[in-house]
């Protein structure tokens, strides 16, 4: 999460102008008004810098933005969850994240991905680590749930339990054809 303006430039440059040369702004104004995701990652980190500000009209207009996210692009990534540098989102479309997310270094998460809590309890976390490859339509949902460094979880994957470091994830679905009679 960007702390210091210089971090959000940073975030910027490694997220959306994928770190290729000298930072620009205009290089950023025609890569966000160009893709949607880039627009999304924009967006989302500026929110974060200004919800992380102790100035409470800052802080208001980080909620406005992020409220926006989700009416825009039905991305609802909430201001509490803490995300590293070099996030990718494939397609932002109905994405949702927890606050009580912890997720590593250049994570890639895929349309229609949930990352939640089976329920309420106290200082709950959902640990992702560093390099980790989420595919679409999965969901990540339980309360203290750690997922290793460099796994790739395959796209309509079911998470509810720990992943080790290192690791391809994929939940095994088996159709059956009968006929009618």
């Amino acid at each position: 999460m960007p702390k210091t303006f210089e971090d959000l430039k940073k975030f910027w440059h490694v997220e959306i102008l994928e770190s290729s040369s000298k930072f620009s702004w205009m290089k950023l104004y025609r890569r966000i008004s160009r893709s949607n995701s880039s627009n999304c990652l924009f967006w989302l980190r500026l929110s974060q810098y200004l919800y992380a500000s102790s100035n409470r009209t800052l802080k208001s207009y980080g909620k406005r933005i992020n409220k926006s996210l989700t009416r825009k692009f039905g991305v609802e990534i909430m201001l509490g969850a803490e995300i590293d540098i070099g996030l990718s989102l494939g397609h932002p479309i109905a994405i949702v994240v927890s606050r009580a997310a912890r997720i590593g270094k250049n994570c890639s998460i895929r349309q229609c991905t949930t990352i939640g809590l089976s329920r309420q309890i106290d200082a709950p976390f959902i640990h992702i680590g560093d390099n980790v490859s989420i595919g679409a339509h999965t969901c990540i949902i339980g309360n203290n749930l750690t997922i290793g460094d460099n796994v790739t979880i395959g796209a309509a994957s079911f998470v509810n339990k720990d992943i080790p470091s290192d690791m391809t994830y994929i939940t095994r679905k088996e159709s059956t054809l009968r006929p009618k009679n």
